[in-house]
Order: C-alpha cells, then structure tokens, then sequence
C-alpha cells in the first residue's frame, strides 16, 4: 500500500513539475504574442478617436474597421521570437511586416502605445523595418487571378485570437465569408513562431477549392532572388537579399514551402508569388526574415544562403522544422 502511494505522489508531482514547465511566463519568455484594441473612445466614420488600448485574447473585428482607421494598436495582431517579430495588417490589405529586433527581450508590448506609427522610428529596440508598400510583404495571403492581387475587401467577419505557450506563441485568424471575384468562402490562418527562431509556420485552409491563393515576398529593387529545392526534390525555398529595409540596410526573407502544393511561381508587378494549388486540406508553409542589426544576426549574402540551407536540409530529412 505504501508502495502505491509513494507511485501516486511521485505521478502528482511529477505532472505538477510539467505543468509547471509549461506555463507561460513572459519575463522569462523567448516567444509571445498579441492583439491590442482600444477602449473607452468612439467611431467617428472609420477612424476610432480616444480611447486607450487594452490586450484581449480574441477580437472580432468592428464593422467600421480598416485601414488606419486607429483601434487596433499596430494595426493587426504581433508575434515575436527573442529574433525577429511580425505583424499582420487586419484589414482588406492583409499583408505582414517585419519588426526588426536589436534585443532578444520581448517588445511588442510597448510597441505603438502612443497610438501613432512611432515604431517607425528606430528605438533602442529596433523598428518597423520592410518597405510592403503595395506589397504582400511577407508570408501573408491573398488571391492572384488575371494579374491582379484581390486581396480582402469584402469579409463578413474576422475573428483573431492570440495564444502563448512555453514553447511557442501565435495567432490563429478566421476570415468568415471571404469574396473575391465570385466566390464566398470561410478561410483560416495560423501562424506560429518558436523561441529561438526566426521562421514562422503558416498553416492555411479554405472550406471550397478555389484557384488562386497565393503567399510570396514583397519585390525590391537591388536585391538577389534566391531559389533552391531540397535533395528529395519535396521541399523549395523563395527567398531574397538585399537592401530592402526602411533604414536603409541588409535584409534577408524567405519562404519554404512544400512542391506538391504549388501550382505556379509568378513574377507579379509588386511580389514574388507562390500560387497555391486549389484544396480544401490544411496546407503549411514557413517564412522569415533576418535582419543584419539583429543581436549576433546574419550579415551577409552567403550567411543568409548558409542559414537557408541549413532549414532545407532539415526539411528534407524531417519534413518540419
């Protein structure tokens, strides 16, 4: 008897121990993210006056909501590894950035709590660094149909939610009644970083089969497009390098991405695009970026293309990252 509950008391303490080790804790945390939205002003038109921002892990997004339109602190959801962070426009632009990291300390939560675009500016943390432009800028998704990106206009609702765990953070979208030219369909994303990364995982799905989704990487000019496919000819990589920053300085992006799901590589006007083929299965992806002033970051063209390898060898013999 006393056996048995010394086994019992060890399996207590033992899954005490792990639940522990997993709970999220951001002063000691290597990944995080969130979604901010004002509270307390008004709507005048489409643009939110007053008000103060206030973290929430789910937001549907108000009808008047758009571009610039000021309730959502940097515009969209964030999500940071202690390398690189991101944030995705929630709006009809649906296009995702690059914060530039020159700490490994976790800082989108002072990241725009003036209410401006002062982030911009380039602070003892880093910035906002990726001239988007009209771009896709980076990992993000929209619909390529007769040369023209259709991007989302028209949504009935979107709906974010924010989730942080101890071995990664992320942010999960449903875009409910998505059209663009004549088709209406639900879609989801899912964007995952990890501690000590800089690539994030994107897990897409659309509930028709509808062509023309696509991913890809904002176009610059004076910089080198860089291709490769993996020893198992599964896995590719679509990346660039160049000067491509808003500082200006040495930027690398890329996207890995598995061959069978591709049904086109399009040199579009503003974006290197990936088309994806039409499915309704789940399909993942993973892009990133790395900037020259990140903390010991990669500083040259034959780092970055070192480092891609590196992941793509990964890829092919684990299929993950």
């Amino acid at each position: 008897m006393k056996v048995l509950e010394t086994l019992t008391l060890a399996l207590v303490l033992g899954l005490s121990s792990c639940k522990a080790q997993d709970k999220y804790d951001i002063n000691t945390a290597k990944s995080y993210a969130e979604i901010s939205v004002k509270e307390g002003g008004k709507w005048e038109g489409r643009k939110y006056i007053g008000g103060t921002f206030k973290n929430v892990q789910k937001l549907k997004l108000a009808p008047e909501h758009t571009d610039h339109s000021f309730d959502i602190r940097y515009e969209g959801p964030g999500w940071e590894s202690n390398k690189i962070g991101y944030r995705l426009y929630l709006d009809w632009r649906n296009a995702i950035d690059i914060f530039g990291k020159k700490t490994e300390e976790i800082i989108l939560p002072k990241v725009g709590q003036d209410g401006f675009d002062s982030y911009h500016e380039m602070s003892d943390w880093g910035s906002d660094i990726l001239k988007a432009g009209k771009g896709i800028g980076i990992g993000s998704i929209d619909r390529y149909l007769n040369k023209q990106r259709l991007h989302f206009y028209e949504v009935d609702s979107t709906i974010a939610k924010v989730q942080n765990k101890a071995k990664s953070s992320g942010v999960k979208i449903n875009y409910y009644g998505w059209k663009s030219a004549s088709d209406k369909i639900d879609f989801t994303s899912e964007l995952t970083i990890n501690p000590d990364q800089r690539y994030t995982k994107h897990t897409i799905q659309a509930s028709q089969p509808i062509a023309g989704i696509c991913t890809g990487i904002v176009k610059q000019i004076n910089t080198d497009v860089l291709k490769k496919t993996s020893q198992n000819k599964k896995w590719a990589y679509l990346a660039t390098y160049g000067t491509q920053t808003l500082v200006p300085d040495k930027l690398g992006m890329a996207i890995f991405y598995e061959i069978k799901t591709i049904e086109s590589e399009v040199d579009a006007e503003f974006d290197h695009l990936l088309v994806f083929k039409p499915t309704t299965k789940p399909i993942s992806f993973y892009f990133l970026g790395a900037w020259e002033q990140e903390a010991n970051g990669i500083k040259s063209k034959e780092d970055f293309v070192n480092y891609l390898d590196e992941k793509l060898a990964l890829l092919n013999k684990k299929r993950k990252m």
